[in-house]
């Protein structure tokens, strides 16, 4: 692809010195499991964040398992979420026993419809799970009336909305806890996979600390069955080189994002993503809704540019969620926008030049048809 749908090379040439450097000095140390740079990314998480408490784990699903686990959520429990999402979501529900309970999404922003939350609580309900998707937080107020009202917990999916801010708060640091992936494509990326829980509260804090290190606190003294989900010193030394320039890289892509939508304001087949008052928007993902998606993709494809469906098939209807009893219609909004979704190109180091490259296709697909 000339243009592809993300380029991590950019961001390594830019970076290389000090990466290559702090490299050489873990090599050095030679710890390479929770070490010091593991706890120094934990405190600059939970200090960026606004929160007390940041545990680093192996990725963002353990971030999601393992809040779930430090809640004592299990079967007969259900939780609340979006079908609008990456698989991990609602996989680790089902690990646990749980049922997965879907509330469709708004059509504007994508985030789940917090008005129709409510609706859905039933007295097995213990968690509400909203995904902060493709970098806009989901209208947080609303669920934290929900949480007083009907004591259950939330758990802030924010995989991809770190940096994200809601009423001048940051994503994850509303719900009892918030979950960050770094995988390496998201705005704060590792060089593998890694993950990290935020909370304020100390109990769930030490849960997760013992849940990730085998359910032990004291080695070779285990409490309960937990997991090896621990954030490497390699990932961890990498991630403190990038959460430095975090906010130039949002503010990067929120200057592109801003170019995109310009340029594509007089194209009626497109739809660019709305930004609500009182929320910023990380732009993880450049998400548009496109009249004859698929062929647009194709074309875009065929002139060099690469661009990715989040998400063709809502989690609703998924083979693998056949005996929850969904059907097509049960969740018009989110079965829409799987069917026009479209991401555009996405990533800081991406040129103007190259936006305004991709608008042109588009419109010249839109010309032609």
């Amino acid at each position: 692809m000339r243009i592809p749908s993300f380029d991590l090379k950019r961001q390594y040439q830019n970076l290389k010195m000090e990466i290559n450097q702090i490299l050489q000095e873990v090599m050095e140390r030679g710890q390479f499991i929770l070490g010091e740079n593991v706890t120094s990314l934990e405190s600059e998480v939970s200090t960026y964040c606004g929160t007390k408490y940041a545990i680093g784990v192996a990725s963002g699903t353990d971030a999601l398992l393992l809040s779930l686990r430090a809640l004592d959520i299990g079967p007969g429990d259900e939780v609340i979420t979006t079908p609008f999402t990456f698989f991990a979501t609602t996989e680790v529900i089902s690990n646990l026993g749980a049922k997965p309970v879907f509330v469709d999404i708004e059509p504007d922003t994508f985030d789940m419809n917090v008005e129709e939350v409510e609706q859905l609580i039933t007295k097995n309900t213990k968690v509400i799970l909203p995904v902060h998707i493709f970098g806009q937080m989901c209208d947080m107020d609303k669920l934290m009336e929900i949480r007083e009202g009907y004591n259950v917990y939330i758990v802030e999916d924010a995989c991809q909305a770190i940096g994200a801010v809601y009423n001048g708060k940051k994503a994850g640091s509303l719900g009892n806890t918030g979950c960050f992936s770094f995988f390496p494509t998201k705005n704060l990326g590792a060089f593998g996979d890694g993950g990290m829980i935020v909370t304020n509260d100390e109990k769930i804090k030490e849960k997760v600390l013992m849940l990730r290190n085998h359910g032990s606190k004291k080695k070779y003294y285990h409490e309960e069955l937990g997991y090896n989900s621990r954030l490497d010193e390699i990932q961890a030394a990498i991630l403190r080189v990038k959460l430095k320039y975090l906010d130039s890289y949002i503010k990067r892509r929120q200057e592109i994002a801003s170019l995109y939508s310009d340029l594509l304001s007089d194209v009626p087949y497109v739809k660019t993503p709305k930004i609500k008052e009182g929320r910023t928007h990380t732009f993880h993902q450049y998400v548009i809704r496109a009249e004859k998606r698929d062929e647009l993709q194709k074309y875009l494809s065929d002139n060099g540019i690469g661009s990715t469906i989040y998400y063709p098939l809502p989690l609703h209807l998924q083979k693998v969620y056949k005996d929850l009893g969904y059907k097509l219609g049960d969740l018009p909004e989110a079965e829409k926008a799987s069917e026009e979704v479209l991401a555009l190109p996405m990533w800081p180091e991406l040129k103007d030049e190259e936006v305004r490259e991709v608008v042109e296709v588009i419109k010249s697909f839109y010309g032609k048809n």
